[in-house]
């Protein structure tokens, strides 16, 4: 039997260049990312509201019995030795501090 992947990736470039955005969803607290490639904050705000409410109509019908969840939004930065870091914008905030339009 195979061992299941560290994380499951949606839309991934062929090659991920500097200022590439990623939505990052781990639907039960402790568990590997669901990541998600997207072209804008808008579209992540999309995505990240999505799968929380995703998460609380399962609870609700009780498809599942409890969950923990956690999410946001990642920026890839080549001068930092290529490593994803949570985005914030100019002024510091956050994509939670973000509205959706």
């Amino acid at each position: 039997m195979s061992k299941p992947k560290k994380y499951q990736e949606v839309n991934a470039p062929k090659e991920v260049k500097k200022g590439q955005l990623r939505v990052w969803h781990i639907p039960q607290v402790p568990m590997h990312p669901f990541l998600i490639y997207v072209s804008s904050i808008t579209e992540a705000k999309l995505v990240l509201v999505t799968l929380a409410e995703y998460d609380l109509f399962q609870l609700e019908y009780k498809i599942k019995p409890d969950y923990s969840n956690v999410q946001g939004l990642e920026v890839f930065n080549e001068s930092d030795d290529g490593n994803w870091t949570e985005w914030e914008d100019e002024e510091g905030n956050n994509i939670d501090d973000t509205e959706r339009t």
